[in-house]
């Protein structure tokens, strides 16, 4: 059913509640720090965007969460992101080990400010 929602409450309603806590966790801050953000679902994931752009996305597995702050988010702050598995694009976690939500601010920010750059691919 996740993979088919139509809306980021669709999504989160269909997960784990420990999982679904987890994510709305990241969907709080987020909002939090970029009230303006638009949500909707792309790539069949959870997504928040800002400006017109995608600012994260959020995903559940079954083994793990994912956040996807971007690219440049995940370079610059590469060396607070050791005690998780990273790839091109995304944090991957777990609810016993979830993201600090300092760490989730830094990333968001740092993105956010990218864009507002105007900053591209």
């Amino acid at each position: 059913m996740a993979e088919t929602a139509s809306s980021i409450d669709e999504y989160l309603e269909a997960l784990s509640p420990e999982y679904r806590a987890e994510l709305e966790r990241i969907r709080s801050i987020v909002k939090r720090i970029v009230p303006e953000v638009e949500e909707k679902i792309s790539y069949r994931m959870p997504t928040l965007a800002y400006k017109g752009r995608a600012l994260v996305y959020f995903t559940a597995s079954k083994k793990h969460l994912s956040f996807y702050p971007s690219e440049w988010a995940l370079e610059e702050f590469a060396d607070h992101l050791t005690d998780y598995t990273t790839t091109k694009h995304a944090i991957q976690f777990t609810a016993a080990k979830p993201l600090p939500d300092a760490l989730i601010e830094e990333l968001v920010t740092y993105h956010a400010r990218q864009i507002d750059a105007g900053r591209q691919q």
